[in-house]
Order: C-alpha cells, then sequence, then structure tokens
C-alpha cells in the first residue's frame, strides 16, 4: 500500500494543568452525602442556623430528584464514592509569602500571582474546597468595593448574602443544584457599589487536587445602579483514574444602568464530571456578557442563563467548546426576556477531533411582555475528522409576535476546496488547516482576556503535524 501522507491536529497540552501535588488536608468529609457529611461541612465552616437549614432542605431536594435524562449519559456518576469536602492544610492568606510552598507552585505555574500583579485588581485562589489566597487593590477597597471569599462574605455581610444567596439557582433548579446547595464551599462574594467602575478584573481561579473529590464553589457577584466590573474565573485539575466532579454555582445579579462581563475558561482534566451552573438577573439598561470556553472534562453541562428583567436589559454571550477523545461537552447558553425593548446576542462556535462530541443546547425564551424584543443566536460547529460528533439543539419559544428574532446554525467539516485553495498559493496542508482553525475561533479569542486569548491559542491551536500512515 502506498505510503501517505495524514494530517494530525494535536490535542491539548494539559502539562502544566496535569501536575498533581502531594495530599495534604487539614480535614476531609468521608466519602458520600449524608445529613451528617453536611453537618459536619456546616461545623467547619462556623455557619449561622438559616445556611446549615438551607444545606439540610438542599439534600432532602437532592434525595428526592432524579439525574437528568436529557441530555449526556450521567449514569456512571457514583456519588457515594465522592468526598464532598476536603479542606487543604493552611488557612486563608491575603499574602503569596503565607500560601504553603507546594500550593503556591501550583499558583504560580498557572501564572495567577503574575497575572495579578500586571493586571488585575484582585484575585482569590481556591485550592479543593477552601480559597487559600484572597486580595484585594487598596484604592477599590476605599471605594466600598467588596470581594471576599464566600465564607467571609457570609459572615462580614450576613443580611446582603442571605438576601441573595441561592435565589437564582434554587435547590429546587435541578438535582445537581440541590446537590451544590447541601455541600457547596469556597467561592467568592463581591458587591460593587453604585456608580462604581471597576476598570481593571478581579480574577478567582479554582483548582481540585485531591483525587476523587468533589469542587462546588458557589459565586456571588452584585453590581449596584451604574456601577460596571469585568470579573475572571479559571479552572483545573489534574488528571487521575477516578472520578472527580465539579458542581459550582454562579448567580449574578446586574442592577438599574450596569454592566457586568464574565469571563471564563474551563480547563478540567478527562475524569471530571462538570456540572456547572450559572445564571443572571440583568435589570432596567443593565448588561451581561458572557465569555466562555469549555475545554477539559469527561462530561460537561453547561448553559449560561440571562434573565433579562427589565427595560432594554441585554445578554450577549460568546462562547467556545473544544472536545477530543472520551469527551462529550453538552454546553450553550439560556435567555429568558421577560420585559420590553431587551436584546441578546449568542454567538456559539465548537471544535470536535479524535472522537470528541459537541453539543450546543440552547434556549431562547421571550415572554408576552417582551414587547420590541430582538435576539440574534448564531451556532457553528467544526469537525476536523469523521469520527467526531456535533449536535445543535436551540429551542426558540416566542408568546408575542412584535420582536425581531434571528438564528443560524451551520455544521461542517473543514472543506477540501479552501484547502486546495489556499495550497495553490504555496501555502502546505498543515499550515493551511491550521489557519482555517484560526480564523474559526478568532472571533472568540478577540474577546478574551489577554492571558486567555494566549492560553486559547496554546490549548487548542493546532500544531499540525505530518505523519506516516
Amino acid at each position: 500500500m502506498e505510503d501517505r501522507k495524514k494530517t494530525y491536529v494535536e490535542d491539548i497540552d494539559r502539562s502544566i494543568y496535569d501536575i498533581a501535588n502531594e495530599e495534604r488536608h487539614r480535614f476531609t468529609t468521608v466519602k458520600g452525602l449524608s445529613e451528617e457529611v453536611i453537618k459536619e461541612i456546616s461545623r467547619q465552616k462556623d455557619e449561622p442556623k438559616w445556611m446549615l437549614d438551607l444545606r439540610l432542605k438542599s439534600l432532602q431536594i437532592y434525595n428526592s430528584k432524579p439525574i437528568p435524562k436529557w441530555g449526556p449519559d450521567l449514569s456512571d456518576l457514583d456519588i457515594d464514592n465522592i468526598v464532598h469536602y476536603a479542606k487543604p492544610d493552611t488557612e486563608m492568606n491575603h499574602s503569596w509569602d503565607e500560601v504553603p510552598e507546594d500550593i503556591k507552585d501550583t499558583f504560580e505555574r498557572l501564572g495567577i500571582p503574575q497575572a495579578e500583579r500586571e493586571s488585575l485588581a484582585g484575585v482569590g485562589a481556591q485550592y479543593d474546597s477552601e480559597v487559600v489566597y484572597h486580595n484585594l487593590k487598596e484604592d477599590l477597597i476605599k471605594q466600598g468595593v467588596v470581594y471576599l471569599d464566600m465564607e467571609s462574605g457570609i459572615k462580614q455581610y450576613e443580611e446582603l448574602v442571605k438576601k441573595h444567596f441561592m435565589t437564582l439557582i434554587t435547590p429546587q433548579t435541578h438535582k445537581f443544584a440541590a446537590l451544590h446547595g447541601a455541600v457547596w464551599s469556597g467561592g467568592s462574594f463581591v458587591y460593587v457599589p453604585k456608580g462604581v467602575d471597576v476598570d481593571i478584573p478581579l480574577q478567582s481561579y479554582f483548582r481540585l487536587n485531591a483525587k476523587g473529590a468533589g469542587q462546588f464553589e458557589h459565586t456571588l457577584i452584585i453590581v449596584d445602579e451604574g456601577a460596571s466590573l469585568h470579573f475572571i474565573e479559571g479552572c483545573s485539575a489534574p488528571k487521575y483514574s477516578v472520578q472527580n466532579l465539579h458542581a459550582g454555582a454562579v448567580e449574578l445579579f446586574v442592577k438599574k444602568g450596569s454592566r457586568l462581563r464574565y469571563s471564563t475558561i474551563e480547563n478540567w482534566s478527562r475524569n471530571m464530571y462538570n456540572l456547572n451552573t450559572k445564571k443572571a438577573l440583568v435589570e432596567e439598561n443593565g448588561i451581561i456578557e458572557w465569555v466562555s470556553g469549555s475545554f477539559g472534562s469527561k462530561i460537561s453541562m453547561l448553559y449560561p442563563m440571562s434573565i433579562l428583567k427589565g427595560r432594554k436589559a441585554k445578554s450577549e454571550f460568546t462562547g467556545i467548546t473544544f472536545a477530543s477523545t472520551g469527551q462529550i461537552l453538552d454546553t450553550g447558553a439560556k435567555v429568558l426576556m421577560a420585559a420590553p425593548e431587551t436584546s441578546c446576542t449568542i454567538n456559539s462556535k465548537s471544535i470536535s477531533k479524535s472522537g470528541g462530541t459537541a453539543i450546543y443546547r440552547g434556549l431562547l425564551e421571550v415572554s408576552k411582555n417582551a414587547v420590541g424584543a430582538k435576539a440574534s443566536v448564531n451556532c457553528e460547529s467544526l469537525m476536523l475528522d469523521n469520527e467526531s460528533k456535533s449536535d445543535t439543539l436551540p429551542i426558540i419559544a416566542l408568546d408575542n409576535d412584535d420582536i425581531d428574532i434571528g438564528h443560524e446554525a451551520k455544521i461542517g467539516r473543514i472543506s477540501d476546496e479552501s484547502i486546495f485553495y489556499l495550497m495553490s498559493r504555496g501555502i502546505s496542508e498543515e499550515e493551511a488547516k491550521s489557519m482555517i482553525v484560526r480564523g474559526f475561533v478568532e472571533p472568540i479569542t478577540k474577546e478574551l482576556p489577554l492571558e486567555y486569548a494566549v492560553e486559547l491559542n496554546n490549548l487548542i491551536d493546532i500544531e499540525l503535524e505530518g505523519t506516516i500512515g
């Protein structure tokens, strides 16, 4: 048989993410889920009674709800074999010098301290179940900006947190939201006062080092009237041969005339079930911007939701997904347009290779009240070989006629005609395919924060090598 040259698109380079530290914990719960486990988590945190009551109620709801059957198959997920709380052997620190050396080295490899020094107004770093480092620039503190780990937020701003905590994402939302309500730990609490413009981003990074464990951080952000914020979230974990679980929750409150950009890159390992829930409530003339990248995990189910409650509220979603061998990444966006003259834009792109499955699952719901609403939905999928799979499953539900709605979906492979055209201009086949994939993701990368745009290019491009087959 005649030798022929094949083109191979390299997998995501996970080398810095897969370095695992020796596990050193001050305390861990036993595997599985029980009322005693929940009470022990609450005791460890010295929580107010209302929070323990919420946890126990969430556990009851969790036990009453079935595992969702409408998405990827979750039947292999063994909750009874997951450690739901693992406290690292350190307190929460406000200086990197105080963070234990092995944990600090992990975040140094991930570039978090350097990013803080060069381009961030504040940083939170979570390791397993607790935040180990948190800091905010003094000038923002003087303006009344609050950026704390979630546990400190409850203690220092109890009434404000209690008013908002798990009111957007209630335990009734779905089974894994109920699980989150029962075992949540860590995360960030942010409050931006009226009229304050936080012009340099805040960033929280969540690192799960413990094998066979879950991470359940809760992020609560309130951007008050006329204020603005860019919040960045990063996530990663080393690869193990046992299941890990991520079921975090993000609740965003965008008040009248305020603006929030929420950027996230999730690069979990391929033993991770990523069952994350995110919602934003947007009031009159408020703007929520989602920028989302999903790369790691065995299975992901993630659909950030915007509830446009006030007149002229606006939502923009920009997302990229890259699925490779053994991965089913089921992602998308949901928008509820519930007020007049609201608007939304959804722009989602996915790449699949080597048998990976990338699914766009979206919901656009326009209520009777949303007179004059405008929406545009665009989802594109690119398959790099014949083994990969891609689906787009958009749902559009319209309850009034005085609206302007546009929808476009494309699924395809790299076109032979495009390759031929570029090769006819003296470009190699490898570089031609590389150029096409770069061009496909470019509208997304330009929306990412600089360091994540660089990371994205490193993750999915795109080194094409010739191999003999």
